[in-house]
Formats: C-alpha cells, structure tokens, sequence
C-alpha cells in the first residue's frame, strides 16, 4: 500500500512539475515573442517537452505535449486568444506540431524504457555471472577444508587405538588448519554481503595502529612461518580515531594475500605514519608483484589473477577497498622497480594530538569562567 502511494505521489508531482515548466516557459515567451517570433516559440516548447520525455513517466509527458500545443494555438498563432487559426499554412504548422510533440514524447519515452531493459538485462547477466563465479570458488574452497576436517576425523575413529601421540597431534593440527581456513572465508563472505547490502556503519573509536598492526601480523603468524615480516612500531604515532575492526580485517587481508603469493622466503615489510591528518599504512613485499595492465582489477569482486594458486575467493582485496573506502579513504597498489608489490591505505581521521589539544583548550576555557 505505502508502495502504491509512493508511486501516485511521485506521478502527481510529475504531472504539476510538467504543467509548470510549460506555462513558465509560455509566459517568458510571451515577453519576446515580437522579437523571435510565434515559430521559435514552437521550437523552444518542444525542447521543453523532450526534456521531460528524457526524465519522466510517459502520461505527464504527453499532457504536457498537448498542453504546449494548445497554448501555442490560443497565446501566439494569429489570431492571438482563440483557438482557430486563419492561413492553412499556419493549420499546417500547428499540426505538425502537435504530431511531432506526441512523436518526440512516445519515441523518447520508449527509447528510455529500452535502454532501461537492457541495463537491467545486464545487470542480471552480470549477477548471473558473479553468482557462478562464486559458485565456482566456493566449490572448492569450502569442500577442501570440509573433506580435511572429515578424512581426519573418520582417521582417528577408525584407528582411535592405534594412533601415536604424534598422529594425533597432525591430524588435529589438520583440522585447526581447515577450520581456520573455513572461519577465514565464511568471514569474506560475511564481509562482502555487508559491502553490497550498504549495511556498514563505522564504530569508531580511539586505535594504536602499532598494536593494530602487530595483532595482524600474529593472526597471520602460523602462515608466516615461510616468510620474513618485518614491522617497526612507530612511537611518535598518535592514536587515530577508525573503526579498528575495519581495518584490522582490510590489513589481514592483504598481509594474507602477500604471504600466500609470494615465495617461500620473502620479505614483507609494514610502516605506519601519520601525515597531514591522514593514517598513513604500507605494505610492501619483494615478490613477483603485479602485472601492470592487471592492478586495478585485483581490487573488483571475485577477480583472481590468471597466475593465481588453486583456492580462493577472489574476496580479499575487494573487501580492503570497501572497507577502507567506508572511512573515506584510498587503497593504491604500485610495482616497485626492484620487484614487489606495495599497498598504500590512506585515510582521512581525527588524531589524539587534537583530542589532547581539543580538552586543553576546553579546561583552560573552564578555568578562565570560574
């Protein structure tokens, strides 16, 4: 019900916005007609009708294209305030006038509603396509852990007394693996709902970006054992004011994804700064880096690089961007030219340094009144 009033009200103000763009531009014509004549008239108010065809529902568009019409007729062809036209070749004019403004306001109309389907033909092909892409990743990505978490299980109830202590402990080890595995994607997926339902909403709140920064890197510590991380805190950071969860899971994201494309035995380096009122956060490794025509694709949905190991959602990235952009900031991929890759998140976010500055100046305020 609340729809279908919705709709009448939005039909209702079509039709008063249509009738008032017709007689304003009526009325301003009648000022000028001596000068540019009762001919450009017609011109200027078949503009105005297919404007309207170009933004509005078809009904208003032709009540404006007979209301223009009809003015015309009774304002400006001779003679004026009357409905009858005295020459055949004004008679004429006027009925080209009147078929033309109906033509232009049903051509134009039907033209929109085409494009308007094929828009939604394509947006439908493309969740279509999205949906078997993730149909697709999620195959294999969530029946390999599943099918580790069950061979592990049926082994230790099949051999519940024949198992060492060591057998045990791998196959339990397997299953912590895959569950880790399984949590990590379910999250992205989770993640990435959020991003396309426009659900998010920051909960910001005062973060030591160091610590941020090294509960990251522990949660990525028992794929890391391959690989060399290196962070060093920076003291002079201030606290900035971010949705902490946000971006610990957009950091995660892309120190996973480095540990996991890189080779064995690869450098990867984090800093944080703080510049010019931005959180300034990189991460930079020495591995093959990116191809250059590709690096703006690694940020789209479900997008994983042709050279890509098996598994994987393609998610990761997508959710770095959404989430950083959720803060109004930027995520910027480069190559380096000694090789690697480098991640560059800026945002924009209140800092301590002006907390501190901001409850100073407040009790100074304070002291000064009493």
């Amino acid at each position: 019900m609340s729809f279908l009033k919705l709709k009448k009200s939005r039909r209702s103000l079509q039709y008063l916005f249509s009738i008032a763009l017709i007689v304003t531009i009526s009325i301003t014509c009648l000022f000028f007609v001596r000068i540019m004549g009762y001919q450009v008239v017609a011109l200027i108010l078949l503009m105005a009708v297919s404007f309207l065809a170009m933004v509005f529902d078809i009904l208003p568009v032709l009540t404006a294209a007979i209301l223009s019409a009809l003015i015309w007729n009774y304002f400006f062809i001779p003679p004026k305030f009357t409905f009858s036209i005295s020459t055949p070749e004004d008679a004429l004019m006027f009925l080209m006038y009147f078929v033309i403004a109906i033509l232009n306001a049903v051509l134009t109309f039907k033209i929109r509603d085409s494009e308007k389907k094929a828009r939604q033909e394509e947006e439908k092909e493309n969740t279509i396509k999205l949906y078997n892409t993730l149909l697709n990743s999620l195959s294999h990505e969530l029946r390999t852990p599943i099918s580790t978490v069950i061979g592990a299980v049926d082994a230790m109830k099949e051999n519940m007394g024949k198992l060492s202590e060591k057998d045990k402990s791998e196959l339990l080890s397997e299953i912590e693996k895959a569950g880790t595995r399984l949590d990590r994607q379910v999250e992205n997926l989770l993640n990435m709902s959020r991003l396309q339902s426009g659900i998010i909403s920051l909960q910001s709140d005062w973060c030591d970006v160091n610590e941020l920064i090294f509960s990251v890197i522990q949660m990525n510590k028992s794929d890391a054992v391959l690989h060399h991380i290196k962070f060093e805190p920076n003291e002079d950071l201030p606290l900035f004011k971010l949705d902490q969860v946000l971006i610990e899971q957009a950091l995660y994201n892309i120190l996973h994804n480095a540990i996991q494309y890189t080779p064995e035995g690869s450098v990867i380096f984090i800093d944080a700064a703080h510049e010019q009122e931005t959180c300034v956060i990189r991460i930079t490794d020495n591995g093959p880096g990116f191809p250059e025509n590709l690096k703006n694709a690694v940020f789209e949905k479900f997008y994983r690089l042709p050279s890509s190991k098996t598994g994987g959602t393609g998610l990761g990235l997508s959710i770095v961007k959404g989430f950083v952009e959720a803060h109004h900031g930027t995520v910027h991929l480069e190559n380096l030219q000694t090789g690697g890759a480098k991640f560059t998140i800026k945002i924009p976010a209140k800092t301590s340094f002006l907390h501190d500055m901001k409850v100073s100046n407040d009790r100074f305020s304070d002291n000064l009144k009493h």
